[in-house]
């Protein structure tokens, strides 16, 4: 008898606590591409530092806000969405001299080790896969925020992350050096919470 009033004082106590301190288990998101920007700089002949985006990618992330490193991301960009602006650069981006986007309709990114480097901060290794090559690309993310949107009620995590890769590692060779090799990557991501993804009213104010 005494074991079973133990028992049940303990599942009240598990009921009554907050729900974020029940949280143990890592959390899967969904991408909010709303407030998801996939983006890459390189330098054009020396005179400027040309940015382009990624309009159409899919993905997740698994986030563990108590033990990070136990977290992971997986993602598939649909090259043809790459916008540069510009009408003819865009079909240059899509030619077999770049991206090909014919032959290989996607990049994917698949992480594979995380190391924490400080409160907020942690290196993201993954392979990322593009032209038909797999090359391991080490990702500098900070977490930004995790919390209720105050919007929509949902709950919601955000980080930056940068790279810096070679493109000549994946085969990408024409222009160089003009065009850079050296290309800068930036992420700007917001997940929703798969548990509170269908919750909340509409984000009309995002």
């Amino acid at each position: 008898m005494k074991k079973l009033v133990l028992s049940i004082l303990s599942l009240m106590m598990i009921a009554a606590m907050p729900a974020q301190a029940q949280t143990a288990a890592p959390e899967k998101y969904t991408f909010d591409k709303a407030h998801t920007q996939i983006m890459f700089f390189a330098n054009h002949l020396g005179f400027s530092v040309s940015e382009g985006e990624f309009l159409d990618f899919d993905g997740h992330f698994i986030f563990d806000r108590e033990k990070p490193e136990n977290s992971s991301v997986d993602v598939t960009i649909q090259t043809a969405s790459i916008n540069m602006d510009d009408a003819d650069w865009d079909k240059s981006m899509k030619s077999a001299n770049f991206f090909n986007v014919e032959k290989f309709p996607t990049m994917t990114f698949k992480g594979t080790s995380i190391k924490v480097t400080g409160d907020n901060s942690a290196e993201i290794t993954g392979d990322l896969t593009l032209l038909g090559v797999k090359k391991p690309v080490t990702l500098m993310v900070k977490h930004n925020k995790s919390g209720t949107h105050p919007y929509t009620g949902k709950f919601v995590a955000g980080f930056s992350a940068t790279a810096n890769i070679n493109r000549s590692d994946w085969g990408m060779n024409y222009g160089i050096p003009g065009v850079a090799n050296d290309i800068e990557l930036r992420i700007e991501a917001e997940g929703i919470r798969e548990e509170v993804a269908g919750t909340g009213a509409a984000d009309g104010n995002h």
